[in-house]
């Protein structure tokens, strides 16, 4: 399958849409949204969930995307990396629009999935065609409200202070199995990661998992410190150790 997908706003933030072109073999679907108000990046985000979340089978997919904050965000691996740290940037700053890359996630793991950056603008018939989507559709009189852009409008507003109190106070973290998802209320599993990250100091001997909206939750007390040497260390990696 390959799927070609764009977003507009203009202004940004302000009226946006998206556009999606699908192929497969002879087989053609256009997909387009439009919005009250949104930003562009939101709405490249989210023309590439509305093509993957069309599909109705396992597929091994080529995306098409001329967003590199949606190419690069995956491709470098900064979006597991968020998950990972449960969806922090840094211990007090979260990444933007977190409530699409959690959709987007759960219909990317269902394919095989390869994204590729194409220019935007540069007379690439499938682009030029789902920015000329993403504008009508933006452009349209009868647009929806971006409710994940107005909450997230409104927690930027309040500044990262709130969220590093909260961390800090320990209200954001889950530690033990059965707890409810903080995402969605399903109760979280006790897993095994299947491999380490070689190339970090430190692992986690285990994580905990929703398997209703597939979040991570990086745990202190199962984080172990790898010696120079690449053993173990006897010690938790934080608290006194």
């Amino acid at each position: 399958v390959i799927i070609y997908t764009d977003g507009a706003a203009e202004p940004n933030p302000g009226p946006a849409g998206y556009g999606v072109v699908l192929k497969y073999d002879q087989n053609r679907k256009e997909l387009s949204g439009g919005f009250e108000v949104s930003t562009n990046n939101r709405m490249e985000l989210l023309a590439a969930i509305v093509g993957l979340e069309t599909l109705a089978t396992t597929c091994c997919v080529t995306l098409y995307s001329d967003s590199k904050y949606v190419v690069d965000s995956v491709n470098r691996g900064s979006v597991f990396n968020w998950r990972d740290n449960d969806w922090f940037r840094t211990r007090s700053c979260r990444p933007k629009n977190v409530d699409l890359w959690h959709r987007f996630l759960a219909a990317y793991e269902k394919h095989e999935v390869t994204l590729v950056w194409v220019k935007g603008h540069a007379g690439i018939p499938e682009n030029e065609r789902c920015d000329q989507l993403a504008v009508e559709a933006a452009q349209a009189e009868s647009r929806s409200v971006d409710l994940g852009y107005a909450d997230s409008h409104q927690e930027d507003r309040s500044g990262n202070l709130a969220v590093s109190d909260e961390r800090r106070q320990g209200r954001t973290k889950h530690k033990e199995e059965g707890e409810s998802c903080r995402k969605c209320g399903t109760p979280i599993e006790k897993r095994t990661p299947k491999k380490r990250k070689s190339r970090k100091s430190y692992y986690f001997e285990w994580y905990l998992y929703c398997p209703g909206c597939k979040a991570r939750y990086m745990v202190e007390e199962a984080k172990r410190r790898i010696n120079q040497d690449g053993d173990e260390g006897p010690n938790l990696f934080g608290g006194d150790s």
